[in-house]
């Protein structure tokens, strides 16, 4: 009998949820997606210093002398974002997503310019904008910078989000892929009701990505839903058909490891039989919506915080390595001729 990843990936798209290039090559999905605690995490494993010690070099040259590590550090974050894409989409046939700096959650201009940038450093490196999406927060002014991005022919992945409203804003603004954070938000319920567990089938977060699903098939809406946040596999088979679903490395090792037949879920035919009401999304309906939704308000601004917490970490690691690096250092690329794969040659202390 096929394994459940098997049966999975012959009716939604696996998504892997890592900046490990490792584990991406280990389980060969079509699309990855990152954020800046998945970023910081592999750039601190030995394996892939030489992308970090390139990436920050060369934000140092193009800083000037000048400038201060942290100010580096800072500029090397969207450049480190960019040089894991390109690694990863060396593997991949699909896309990458690449997350816009969370402390701009709020702010659509700057959203929209960081947006634009990371799609010219993607193209700096012959990566079509077609294989790039940029990951925004699914705030209103999120919602609205995807909304502009998207005329321009750059696509976008809604991340943090929480409640049909996000949903609904994301579709009528023609965003690319929206995902729905499901470990989360039984997070949410398990804290404020007392339970210790809930059964797949009443899952709160499957519950919303399945209303969400529905909502978009019965009203013909073409933004992807990507399942994202899970917490164990009986979350993951109960979203089987979704668009796609994005997991974790160790949740990809259990799916493969497990064997029993595996029955769809979601399925875009039974969704147009429901009877649903269609709703206009305007900036007063969703904050209406999202003020009365404690579990998305909550949940929004705590993923918000803690991905800027992340990013935080990651441009502090950065400034501390970059402190380590000489002005003369050499690193040799990974590409070296003969397979040999020596990552710096140094007097500093790595």
């Amino acid at each position: 009998m096929a394994s459940l990843l098997e049966q999975l990936r012959q009716m939604t798209v696996v998504v892997a949820d890592t900046g490990d290039i490792q584990a991406i090559e280990k389980f060969t999905p079509r699309d990855t997606t990152t954020n800046p605690s998945l970023i910081t995490a592999a750039a601190q494993m030995p394996q892939y210093q030489e992308i970090v010690d390139e990436t920050l070099l060369k934000a140092r040259a193009d800083a000037g002398s000048g400038a201060s590590d942290q100010a580096i550090a800072n500029l090397a974050f969207n450049r480190l974002a960019v040089s894991f894409g390109h690694k990863i989409l060396g593997i991949v046939p699909g896309r990458v997503s690449t997350e816009v700096d969370a402390r701009l959650s709020y702010n659509t201009q700057a959203t929209i310019a960081t947006a634009r940038n990371l799609i010219e450093q993607y193209g700096a490196l012959g990566i079509s904008p077609e294989r790039v999406l940029i990951k925004i927060a699914s705030t209103w002014e999120g919602i609205k910078a995807a909304e502009v991005l998207e005329k321009e022919g750059i696509h976008c992945n809604l991340t943090l989000l929480f409640g049909l409203h996000q949903a609904i804003a994301c579709a009528e603004a023609g965003v690319t892929l929206i995902s729905p954070f499901v470990g989360r938000i039984l997070d949410w319920y398990k804290q404020h009701t007392g339970r210790d567990a809930y059964l797949p089938q009443e899952d709160p977060g499957v519950l919303s990505v399945t209303q969400i699903y529905n909502y978009y098939k019965k009203f013909g809406y073409r933004t992807e839903v990507m399942g994202a946040s899970f917490r164990n596999i009986g979350e993951i088979t109960e979203l089987a058909g979704c668009d796609l679903l994005t997991i974790s490395p160790q949740l990809l090792t259990q799916l493969e490891e497990t064997q029993g037949e595996l029955p769809r879920k979601l399925d875009p035919g039974q969704a147009a039989t429901l009877d649903m009401e269609p709703v206009t999304m305007d900036a007063a309906t969703f904050q209406a919506r999202h003020r009365s939704d404690p579990m998305a308000s909550e949940k929004l601004e705590e993923g918000i915080q803690g991905f800027s917490q992340a990013l935080e970490k990651l441009e502090d690691f950065l400034a501390n390595r970059l402190s380590q690096l000489s002005e003369g250092e050499v690193v040799v690329s990974l590409s070296s001729p003969g397979g040999v794969r020596p990552w710096t040659v140094s007097a500093a202390t790595p």
